[in-house]
């Protein structure tokens, strides 16, 4: 009888020595080669497996996405969707009746943008003055005039615009994109978030969930954007790369005897991939984040602020083939900056005077490098703001959260520039034509890199999962 607790030894299969020696990677190589050499047939299973589509369910318009988060919720009635009803009931509170209000006012009335408003381009897409340097790209702007959404909290609505969900339980975009799809650098990973500090929730916005951890997103904190603040240990202080590897290797198999021991620990399997992508992002990674390399005059046109030099190492990302970046626009004193209950006009002259210089000089820059056609660019908040005033303490008024009708825009990626999409009400209370819920805006997201979000499928828990849940239609008006 054997004293082994795992019972009697049996010699390897080929199959399993490939599996095992050098934590897998022989394993991983042969099938890189195979398919490669087109020797392996695409799977056969509902939606997604673990190593990607196994081909796309539909030629795709978009490679990659960057995904502009205006974190707090900028007020489209001041950005993309004028309303000249309310300088006429300026004043005048808004019917609870009329409106369905979920909230109660507390004194506010209908509030009139400062802005003026004109049509930009030779489509005459129309947004507020706020934008002198993205008005130049209104012939590549689809502006959403109709997004709604579930909530008008801060945290659902967060975890719903990321994640197709109200609670810190489902993958976000971002991994069931990583998931599907894959990658296209192994040297870096295909999911990197820009973020200085934490935005409100955190890391449940670029969680992998119960899909496989290594399709996480990479948090990036870009208050200090020196590359070795942002990347730490990029280089080992007392052994070359060689050794390094060595090392890593001895690491990697004895990581493998214990995963022997314990088969099906995702988050083991997580570990050791990560130990395997931060070796190799050494290679990369020390140049891809160092924006010293960059041209200062281009530095300087996308602004010297922490959004616009990470609009920058998006552009650099991916065009180095990262998947999806997503950036916030946080700062080290606000987590929610564009959430102006007071002080309204005042906050949205000076956030949209950031957030305009950035996102028109990323618009210029990928147009300029023929990388805008299949790079998705989306821009927006997890809500917008009401059309009415929040009255405030203390200075000038604010706008509170509003759900129900909002505007976003997309870019780059297989959309129809300079085309603007549905409406809200005479008062931008309600949207009411080319209404887009969030799950219709992921829906579309997908269509445009090649996936149909009904496919892209995970089962966990005794059910498929996907993004969009068992709702969301892809929006075709907006497909150019």
């Amino acid at each position: 009888m054997s004293l082994d607790p795992r019972g009697p030894r049996r010699p390897l299969t080929r199959r399993q020595m490939l599996g095992r020696t050098g934590a897998g990677f022989g394993l991983l190589g042969l099938a890189g080669a195979m398919e490669t050499a087109g020797l392996l047939s695409p799977p056969t299973a509902q939606g997604a497996t673990a190593t990607g589509l196994g081909g796309l369910h539909h030629p795709a318009k978009a490679k990659r996405v960057i995904f502009l988060f205006m974190n707090g919720a900028p007020s489209h009635v001041d950005t993309f969707d004028p309303k000249p009803a309310l300088a006429k009931y300026a004043g005048e509170a808004p019917s609870a009746d009329k409106f369905k209000l979920e909230r109660k006012l507390k004194g506010g009335t209908f509030m009139p943008s400062p802005f003026r408003f004109r049509p930009h381009g030779e489509s005459g897409v129309v947004m507020s003055e706020l934008f002198p340097h993205l008005s130049h790209f209104a012939d590549d702007l689809c502006v959403l005039r109709g997004m709604h959404t579930d909530t008008p909290n801060h945290e659902p609505g967060l975890l719903l615009m990321h994640s197709g969900h109200q609670q810190p339980t489902r993958p976000s975009l971002g991994s069931w994109l990583s998931y599907g799809l894959g990658s296209e650098n192994a040297n870096l990973p295909p999911f990197v978030v820009l973020c200085p500090g934490l935005p409100v929730v955190g890391p449940q916005l670029w969680s992998s969930a119960f899909l496989p951890g290594e399709h996480q997103g990479m948090s990036v904190n870009t208050s200090d954007l020196d590359v070795h603040a942002m990347i730490a240990h990029l280089k080992h202080s007392k052994l070359d790369r060689a050794e390094q590897r060595k090392q890593l290797d001895l690491i990697q198999q004895m990581n493998d005897l214990h995963r022997a021991d314990r088969p099906h620990e995702s988050a083991l399997d997580a570990q050791i991939s990560s130990l395997e992508l931060a070796f190799q992002m050494q290679t990369e990674a020390g140049e891809a984040f160092d924006l010293s390399r960059e041209p200062e005059r281009l530095r300087e046109t996308y602004g010297r602020t922490t959004f616009g030099q990470s609009c920058l190492l998006a552009r650099r990302l991916v065009e180095r083939d990262v998947r999806v970046v997503q950036v916030y626009y946080v700062d080290g004193r606000n987590k929610q900056p564009w959430d102006t209950h007071s002080a309204n006009d005042k906050g949205h002259r000076r956030l949209c005077a950031d957030a305009d210089r950035a996102t028109a000089a990323l618009l210029g820059d990928l147009k300029a490098r023929g990388l805008l056609d299949d790079t998705l660019v989306i821009w927006g908040g997890e809500f917008g703001r009401t059309p009415y005033s929040e009255p405030a303490k203390k200075g000038d008024p604010g706008r509170d959260h509003h759900h129900t009708g909002f505007s976003m825009f997309l870019a780059g990626g297989g959309v129809k520039g300079g085309y603007t999409h549905g409406a809200t009400d005479e008062f931008g209370m309600n949207a009411i034509e080319g209404r887009m819920h969030v799950h219709d805006l992921h829906a579309t997201a997908l269509h445009l890199l090649g996936v149909d979000h009904e496919r892209l499928t995970y089962r966990y828990s005794g059910r498929d999962f996907r993004l969009t849940d068992v709702y969301g239609s892809v929006i075709q008006d907006l497909i150019a």
